[in-house]
């Protein structure tokens, strides 16, 4: 499939047409942030505890609330921003939208489709957790399950989104979808003034890819979080280019892209970028703290950017300075409340 942004008439808040090769600019960021104003929340932030054994000073380390979005997760930004840029453009076909997903894409997908009035087709893995599956029908999806990995359920949705004519979005590698991601940047700087790093979790890499387009251009740091189990952007890097890695991790459901977008791999290789694995351990026990502690219930990608700070073990995670400000995205909370 193409992921081409739409062509649209000459506007203040028109997106640049650009292919998914090219990197991402804080240009699109600033006019997704204006052609979402007024459909997203405004993200909250809070200090996190993480008592006399977490890193830097009491105050340094802050959450940014972003699993109370719409849909449950920060992908209603880059899906409100997909569907509102081709609404301008016109080029919203009646066959509707189409996307593969772990979950969270699909959901805001399906949610930016309906306010739009405009059909969703959703694709997922048959292993994606039921609690999703019942939302995307809730929202007026038509669901399709295939295979056991993202990697099948795009296959089949280019498949579908060839034969039917409906427009094909992406869970993650798509300017319009990370530039929409990437809104959170300004928000929290706006609540956290003293900000230096920001801490997320990557699968495909959209949320990163738009957090460190946005946090290079005001000079902060940005931290990708991955599951050792589930290291594309990792490998990625060290390979030199986006390769395919095996998927095996607690967090899977939501972080369990086989391969790193290209957008998330040129952003990761700016200065300023930092990529840590974490153990499932330290993931594991990261949610078990969030909701013990501050009562936020988040799926395990959301607490894996948490346990880059909290992983015991040596090589890995991110170990703030003592005066360094950091603010963890907690990126989504469409999980079981059992299994918390």
């Amino acid at each position: 499939m193409a992921y081409d942004a739409p062509r649209v008439r000459p506007a203040r808040t028109a997106p640049r047409s650009r292919a998914v090769s090219h990197a991402l600019s804080h240009d699109d960021v600033k006019a997704a942030a204006e052609r979402i104003a007024g459909q997203v929340r405004p993200v909250a932030v809070a200090p996190l505890d993480l008592g006399s054994s977490g890193p830097g000073r009491p105050g340094r380390v802050h959450a940014a609330l972003e699993f109370a979005q719409h849909t449950g997760s920060f992908k209603a930004r880059g899906a409100a921003n997909f569907v509102a840029a081709h609404r301008e453009a016109g080029t919203l076909p009646e066959a509707g939208v189409t996307i593969a997903s772990g979950g969270n894409a699909g959901l805001a997908c399906a949610w930016a489709a309906r306010a739009h009035g405009v059909r969703a087709t959703v694709f997922l893995p048959a292993t994606a957790p039921a609690v999703k599956v019942d939302r995307l029908r809730k929202y007026g999806a038509e669901v399709r399950l295939t295979g056991s990995e993202y990697a099948e359920a795009l296959a089949a949705c280019e498949t579908y989104a060839a034969e039917s004519g409906a427009l094909p979005s992406h869970a993650y590698d798509h300017p319009l979808i990370a530039a929409g991601a990437g809104t959170l940047v300004d928000e929290i700087r706006r609540r956290l003034p003293a900000l230096d790093t920001l801490v997320v979790a990557v699968g495909g890499g959209g949320l990163f890819a738009g957090v460190a387009t946005a946090a290079r251009h005001h000079g902060l740091k940005t931290v990708a979080v991955e599951p050792t189990g589930t290291r594309a952007l990792h490998a990625a890097l060290a390979a030199g280019e986006p390769v395919d890695v095996a998927v095996d991790s607690v967090a899977a459901d939501s972080l369990g892209a086989r391969r790193a977008g290209v957008l998330a791999f040129a952003a990761a290789r700016h200065e300023g970028a930092r990529s840590v694995l974490v153990s499932d351990e330290a993931v594991e026990e990261a949610r078990r703290t969030l909701w013990e502690e501050h009562r936020f219930a988040v799926e395990h990608g959301a607490a894996t950017a948490l346990a880059a700070l909290t992983d015991p073990a040596p090589g890995n995670g991110y170990v703030p300075a003592p005066d360094e400000t950091v603010c963890v995205v907690l990126c989504g909370a469409n999980t079981d409340p059992a299994t918390l």
